[in-house]
């Protein structure tokens, strides 16, 4: 078959599984018709905007969801890894009711903030001193203007490709992005993001990076090319910013910890607030300090919701009584099972295709080279949408772009749906997977 027939029946293919997925869900469609009413798009979220229309959701049972049309689907979404401890988890609601119970907006420190923050600085290494923010995003601005106040310099490095949140968005230009002095580098390519820190030299403020690629792919770095960061910053004076929003729960210790490479700067978000909007950053003490509101020169960070103690409330009970180093570790090899039972079901069909990620963080790529940086594969990409709806239709939620990640409510027989879901995708698609 040629390429070009090949993508005419991939494009015929998506055209009847858009077709069925309308039919299957109308009350989707009129959720998201009213929506565009009120909103650009019916969207205010981007990432979670697809054709035809994305699926609404009514409801959440542990690792499940149900959709307005009444389907029950297994989420491997996990709100985009924020979703660890499943949708009513008893701790975590018990812990949100204590705090609305005990006032929300006390508008001063309450008791919740100061412990979270000890038990956030005890479990990852390279924090020393940590703020709370409301997002991710929120925290590697914080991160980067950190830097930038702490060595006096402007310019910011991070990854061709890269993610850090809605203003820090680098797989493409984007006309909303912070406008920082940004140069970026490949991903994984140690010796010219080495070239490339020492030729900023002292202009350098910091390079930012996450030590795997999340909304890019799922792409480990290497710990060579993490090394090299690592060496090239401290030599130039410039600041290592690892952004751990989403692989700090690949570890007990985080990304870093597990790898023994400690960042001048850390950020955190997702999972850590309970299920609540969330965001830390920290790291060495001597340029967290500059945030100390005692001295007279003090940097400001206000934030009306920083401490809120939902947030603070549900983090803590989230992170000491579920989200153990030894269920960190019990998720995180379940997660490596998963991505080896579906690279195992390739195999056996010698598809070009590969599942990338580590622990309970995974995407499916519509390739079969090795994988170290983002690509742009507008066929792959067409594969990637057909999958996701084929896998909808089958009862499994995942990420569009191919991401399935893991939490903690999931058992054995929510991972044998997904992959025999997964097999019959393999099994009846095969001719669009094999040409184009």
């Amino acid at each position: 078959m040629s390429t070009l027939l090949a993508n005419v029946d991939l494009e015929a293919a998506y055209g009847e599984a858009e077709d069925d997925f309308r039919a299957r869900n109308p009350n989707s469609a009129a959720a998201h018709r009213a929506a565009a009413e009120v909103m650009p798009g019916g969207n205010t979220r981007t990432v979670l905007h697809y054709a035809p229309y994305p699926l609404a959701f009514a409801k959440g049972e542990g690792a499940h969801l149900i959709d307005a049309d009444g389907h029950r689907l297994v989420d491997f979404l996990g709100e985009y890894t924020a979703g660890i401890y499943g949708h009513d988890n008893p701790i975590i609601q018990n812990a949100i009711e204590t705090a609305v119970r005990d006032g929300i907006v006390l508008g001063g420190p309450n008791l919740m903030e100061a412990r979270l923050a000890r038990a956030v600085v005890d479990r990852f290494p390279a924090l020393e001193l940590v703020r709370f923010t409301n997002s991710g995003t929120e925290a590697n601005l914080m991160a980067i203007g950190s830097a930038r106040a702490f060595t006096g310099r402007s310019k910011v490095m991070a990854m061709q490709g890269g993610y850090h949140g809605g203003v820090l968005y680098f797989a493409a230009p984007s006309p909303v992005n912070a406008p920082f002095d940004v140069t970026l580098v490949p991903y994984n390519d140690a010796e010219a993001a080495r070239a490339a820190i020492r030729k900023a030299g002292d202009e350098l403020a910091c390079v930012i990076v996450e030590p795997m690629m999340g909304s890019g792919g799922c792409i480990p770095a290497s710990a060579e090319f993490l090394g090299a960061l690592r060496e090239a910053t401290t030599e130039t004076g410039a600041l290592l910013i690892f952004d751990e929003v989403m692989t700090s729960r690949l570890a007990p210790g985080g990304r870093h910890g597990a790898l023994g490479i400690t960042p001048d700067l850390l950020t955190l978000g997702k999972y850590l607030g309970g299920g609540v909007s969330f965001g830390a950053f920290g790291g060495r003490a001597d340029i967290m300090g500059g945030f100390d509101p005692r001295n007279a020169n003090a940097w400001p960070h206000a934030g009306t919701f920083n401490n809120n103690t939902m947030t603070m409330t549900a983090g803590l009970a989230g992170l000491t009584q579920l989200f153990t180093p030894e269920a960190c570790l019990t998720l995180n090899a379940m997660g490596d099972g998963f991505r080896d039972r579906l690279n195992q079901a390739i195999a056996k069909r010698g598809l070009p295709m590969q599942i990338s990620g580590i622990g309970s963080m995974n995407t499916v790529h519509f390739r079969a080279d090795p994988i170290v940086r983002p690509i742009v594969d507008p066929v792959g990409n067409r594969k990637r949408d057909l999958l996701h709806l084929d896998m909808i239709k089958s009862g499994v939620y995942h990420a569009r772009r191919g991401m399935m990640n893991l939490s903690l409510p999931m058992v054995p027989a929510d991972l044998d749906v997904a992959v025999a879901a997964f097999e019959e995708f393999l099994d009846s698609r095969r001719a669009l997977l094999i040409d184009g």
